[in-house]
C-alpha cells in the first residue's frame, strides 16, 4: 500500500517538495514549527480521502483550523521559489472545507501561471497541512538582502496579524534592515512598531542558525502568537541572489587599518571585474609600495594588497600604510597627507612614530630626487609601450606568457606615473599650505587661501586632458559648421553617427580620425580590462559628441570658457605655482601613457578570452575578465575548471550589484557598504565641500551617477557626480559647474574644470544623494558651497 501522508519528522529530503523539506529541517534545528503533516502526491488514488481522515484526527486534538499549502516538486528549491504560483488556503476548519482546499492546491499545479513560470509541464503536487498560528504579528526574514545582494544585511518585514496581508500587498509592513552586528541600519515602522527589540533579536538569532545550517542565505516565514511565542512557517533558499559580493576581497592588511575611496576612486571609479583588480589594482599597489621603498618607509616590496585594497569589487587606498611615508619626511605630516588624499584631516588615522631628523632629511632627499628625476623615465614610456606586442596567437599558453610580461611592464609604467604624480601633489600641497598661512596672517579664511591656490594652479599649458578635450571640441565644431552634416549626426544613433563620420572623406571625418589616432585609447574607466575605450565604443563617444553638438548649435548657450589665468606672482608662490602647473601637465601625460598600456593589455586579454571560448574552455569570451591572473593560469593549463567557470559566472552577476554600492570616504578595518536610506525631509539647503574651481554660478542640477546618466545633460546644467575621470571630460564643454562626492584640488575633474573656467566643488561626500535632477542651486567654487536656491523643477 502506497504512503499517502507523512509526518514532518519523517521527511529526510526534498522528494516531497521544498516546503516540506524546509519545515523538517527547521524542526531538526529545534525551532518551533506548527504541527502538521504532508499529503503525498494528491493526484494519487485515495490520497485526498486519507488526508481527510488525518485532518479529522488533527482537528480532534485541537490543532484546527489549518493552512493547506502546496509543496510541489521543485517548489522552494535552490533554483526557483515558485512564490505565489501555486495556491494556499488558510483557516480551514471542516472536512468539506479541507477537501475543497486540497483540490484547489491540486488544480493549481496545472495553472497557466505555474507552467509559464517554470517553463515546464506540471510537477508532482504534494501538500503541507499545518495548524494555523493565532498570529499577533507575522512576516518574513531574509538572511541576505535580495535587493542589493548583500550577505552582510538581514531584512525583516513584519505586519500585524496574519502574514497573508504581507504576501498579497494589502498591508504596509514595518521594514527593518539589520547590519552584520544586528543593529538596525533601516527602521521604517509605523506609530506603533509591530516588533519589540527583543522579538527582532529572536528572529535574527534563529534565522542565522537556519542559514548556517543550510549553508546559504534563506527566505523564512515566521509568526508570533498571542502569547508571544515565535513560530517558523517556511524556509527556502533565496533564489535571486548573485554571487557573493565580497568573494574576491583582498586580504585585510590590518584590522585597524584605515582605507579610503578618495583619490583612487577618481582613477578607478565604480566596481571592477576581478581581472582588473589583478592587473591594474596590482600595478597601482606595486608602484605605491616601491615609492615607500624609495623613501625607506618599508624595506622592500612585500606582497600584493598592502597599499591598495579590493573590497566588494571596489578599489581602496590603505591610508595607514601611507602614513609611514609622512612620518619619515621633512615638512610633511599626517594632516597634510590625509588632506592631499581625502581633502580633509582624517581623525581616524593614527600617525606612525616620527623618524629622527637625520633620517627624515635623507628620506626627503631620496624621494624628492626620485620624483623630480622622473623626466627620462617619462620620455622612455612611448618606446616601452611599443615594445609590447598585442597577442594575436591561437595558443592560450603563449598568449598568457605575453600578457604576464606585459603586466610587468605595466607595473613599471605605473611607477613612473606615480613618480610624476608625486611632483604634482607635493607642489600643490605646499602651495596651498603657503597661501592658507598667508590668508590667516591677513585675517582671511582658510577657504580663501585654498581658492587662491586653485586659481594659481589653473592655466597650465599643454595639459593632455585639456588638449584632448580641445581636439574633440574642434571635431564637434567642424561638424556644427556644416548644417547637413550636423543634422545627419544628430539624427543617427550615436554609434552609427560616429561610424559614418569616421568613414567620411570630409574635414570632420579627418578630424575625428586624428582624434581617435591620438586619444582613442582613452575613455571612461580606462584602466578597466573589460570596459571599452573610445575607439571601441562608438556609441559612448557618439552620445557625448551629440550632447556637445547640440550645445554648439545653441546660440543662447554659454559655450566652453577655456580660460588662461595670468602668470603667477614672482617669488616663492610664483615658483610653487609654476611647479604645480608643470606637475599637473606631467601627471596627465603619464596617465595617458598608463591608459595606453592598459588598453594594449585589455586587447590581449580579450584575445585570450576569444581563444578560450573557441576551444570550449570558456562558454563565452567575456567570462575571461571574471578570473584573477592566478586562476587564468588554471583555465589555460587544461585542468578541470567546471566549478571555477561557475564561480566566474556568479561573479559576473555580482558586478552589477557591486556597482550600486556606496561607501563612506573613510573606513576603519574592512570597508563595509553604506545602507543607503532614501533622504527625506532634509533640513538646510547647503552642502559644503572643497573649493576646486573658482567662480559662482546658478543653474539646474543634473545628477549623473554613471557616465550613461550624463548623456542627458543639457547645456548650462550643473553636473553632480560621484567622481569624474577622463571619460567625463567632453561634458565639461557643456556644463556650467561641477560638483562631486569625492575628490581634491588636484583630482582630474578639478584640474580640467579649472582649465575650462568652471566653478567646481569636490569632496561634498553626499551631493549625489542630497540633490536631485531638476533642483536649482548656486555653486560657489570660491568657498566650496552648494546651495539650493528654490524649489526643484521638472527635469527635461
Amino acid at each position: 500500500m502506497s504512503v499517502t501522508t507523512i509526518e514532518f519528522d519523517d521527511v529526510t529530503d526534498d522528494r516531497y517538495g521544498g516546503k516540506a523539506a524546509g519545515l523538517a529541517q527547521l524542526r531538526r534545528l529545534g525551532l518551533a514549527v506548527p504541527v502538521g503533516f504532508v499529503v503525498v502526491d494528491i493526484s494519487g488514488p485515495g490520497a485526498i480521502e486519507a488526508a481527510a481522515e488525518r485532518f479529522v484526527r488533527m482537528a480532534a486534538a485541537g490543532a484546527a483550523p489549518v493552512a493547506v499549502r502546496s509543496s510541489a516538486v521543485g517548489e522552494d528549491g535552490a533554483d526557483q521559489s515558485f512564490a505565489g504560483q501555486y495556491d494556499t488556503v488558510l483557516g480551514v476548519d471542516s472536512v468539506d472545507a479541507f477537501t475543497a482546499a486540497v483540490r484547489t492546491c491540486a488544480a493549481s499545479v496545472h495553472s497557466r501561471r505555474a507552467s509559464s513560470y517554470s517553463g515546464q509541464g506540471s510537477a508532482t503536487m504534494h501538500v503541507v497541512v499545518q495548524q494555523m498560528v493565532d498570529a499577533r504579528a507575522a512576516g518574513v526574514v531574509f538572511t541576505a538582502d535580495p535587493t542589493t545582494g548583500r550577505r552582510d544585511l538581514m531584512v525583516i518585514d513584519a505586519v500585524t496579524g496574519l502574514g497573508e496581508a504581507l504576501v498579497d500587498g494589502t498591508a504596509s509592513p514595518d521594514h527593518i534592515v539589520l547590519d552584520s552586528r544586528g543593529v538596525p541600519a533601516v527602521h521604517e515602522v509605523g506609530e506603533v512598531p509591530v516588533l519589540s527589540p527583543e522579538e527582532i533579536a529572536d528572529i535574527r538569532s534563529a534565522a542565522l542558525r537556519a542559514a548556517e545550517h543550510w549553508g546559504r542565505p534563506l527566505d523564512l516565514e515566521w509568526a508570533i502568537d498571542r502569547s508571544g511565542k515565535l513560530w517558523w512557517l517556511q524556509a527556502r533558499p533565496i533564489t535571486t541572489l548573485p554571487g557573493d559580493l565580497n568573494e574576491m576581497d583582498s586580504p585585510l592588511a590590518g584590522a585597524d587599518h584605515v582605507y579610503t575611496r578618495c583619490n583612487i576612486g577618481e582613477m578607478m571609479p565604480g566596481a571592477f571585474c576581478p581581472l582588473t583588480a589583478s592587473v591594474s589594482g596590482y600595478a597601482i599597489d606595486y608602484a605605491m609600495q616601491m615609492t615607500q621603498v624609495v623613501a625607506r618607509a618599508q624595506p622592500g616590496y612585500e606582497k600584493p594588497w598592502l597599499q591598495v585594497g579590493y573590497f566588494y569589487g571596489h578599489m581602496f587606498l590603505n591610508l595607514t600604510e601611507g602614513t609611514a611615508l609622512s612620518s619619515g619626511l621633512l615638512g610633511n605630516s599626517l594632516e597634510q597627507f590625509s588632506m592631499s588624499i581625502c581633502g580633509r584631516v582624517v581623525d581616524e588615522l593614527q600617525a606612525k612614530p616620527p623618524k629622527p631628523f637625520a633620517r627624515k632629511l635623507v628620506n626627503t632627499v631620496r624621494l624628492t630626487t626620485h620624483a623630480l628625476s622622473a623626466g627620462p623615465a617619462i620620455r622612455r614610456l612611448g618606446d616601452r609601450i611599443a615594445e609590447f606586442r598585442i597577442p594575436a596567437s591561437d595558443d592560450p599558453r603563449l598568449i598568457m606568457r605575453q600578457l604576464e610580461s606585459g603586466v610587468e611592464q605595466y607595473c613599471d609604467i605605473t611607477l613612473t606615473h606615480v613618480r610624476s604624480s608625486s611632483r604634482a601633489a607635493v607642489a600643490a600641497n605646499i602651495l596651498e599650505s603657503v597661501l592658507i598661512r598667508q590668508a590667516a596672517e591677513n585675517g582671511r579664511s582658510e577657504d580663501e587661501g585654498r581658492a587662491e591656490a586653485a586659481r594659481l594652479m589653473a592655466g597650465a599649458s599643454e595639459v593632455e586632458s585639456a588638449l584632448m578635450l580641445e581636439e574633440l571640441d574642434s571635431v564637434v565644431r567642424i561638424v556644427a559648421a556644416d548644417a547637413a552634416a550636423a543634422e545627419e549626426f544628430l539624427a543617427n544613433e550615436p554609434d552609427r553617427a560616429v561610424g559614418t563620420l569616421q568613414a567620411a572623406d570630409s574635414l570632420g571625418g579627418r578630424a575625428l580620425r586624428r582624434f581617435l589616432g591620438r586619444h582613442g585609447h582613452r575613455g571612461y574607466r580606462e584602466l578597466c580590462m573589460r570596459d571599452p575605450s573610445w575607439a571601441e565604443d562608438p556609441g559612448g563617444l557618439g552620445a557625448m559628441m551629440q550632447v556637445m553638438l547640440r550645445s554648439a548649435l545653441d546660440p543662447a548657450g554659454r559655450g566652453a570658457v577655456h580660460t588662461r589665468i595670468e602668470a603667477p606672482r614672482s617669488g616663492v608662490v610664483g615658483f610653487l605655482a609654476r611647479l604645480a602647473r608643470g606637475g599637473a601637465r606631467g601627471r596627465e601625460e603619464t596617465k595617458s601613457k598608463m591608459a595606453l598600456m592598459a588598453h594594449a593589455l585589455k586587447l590581449g586579454y580579450r584575445r585570450l578570452g576569444e581563444v578560450l571560448a573557441a576551444s570550449g574552455r570558456l562558454p563565452d569570451a567575456d567570462l575571461v575578465f571574471f578570473f584573477d591572473r592566478g586562476e587564468l593560469h588554471r583555465v589555460v593549463g587544461g585542468e578541470d575548471i567546471a566549478g571555477l567557470v561557475q564561480c566566474a559566472r556568479k561573479r559576473r552577476e555580482a558586478l552589477a550589484f557591486q556597482e550600486l554600492l556606496e561607501f563612506d570616504d573613510v573606513s576603519v578595518g574592512r570597508p563595509e557598504p553604506l545602507v543607503v536610506v532614501p533622504l527625506q525631509g532634509i533640513t538646510g539647503d547647503q552642502i559644503s565641500g572643497r573649493p576646486a574651481g573658482r567662480g559662482t554660478v546658478e543653474g539646474v542640477v543634473r545628477v549623473a551617477k554613471s557616465i550613461v546618466d550624463a548623456r542627458d545633460v543639457q547645456r548650462g546644467e550643473i553636473l553632480v557626480a560621484p567622481v569624474t575621470d577622463v571619460g567625463w571630460t567632453p561634458y565639461f564643454t557643456v556644463i556650467a559647474a561641477l560638483v562631486t562626492d569625492i575628490g581634491s584640488s588636484v583630482s582630474h575633474g578639478a584640474v580640467v574644470a579649472r582649465e575650462y573656467g568652471l566653478p567646481c566643488v569636490v569632496n561634498t561626500l553626499v551631493a549625489t544623494r542630497v540633490l536631485r535632477t531638476g533642483d536649482r542651486v548656486r555653486v560657489d567654487g570660491d568657498r566650496g558651497l552648494v546651495t539650493r536656491v528654490d524649489e526643484p523643477r521638472t527635469a527635461n
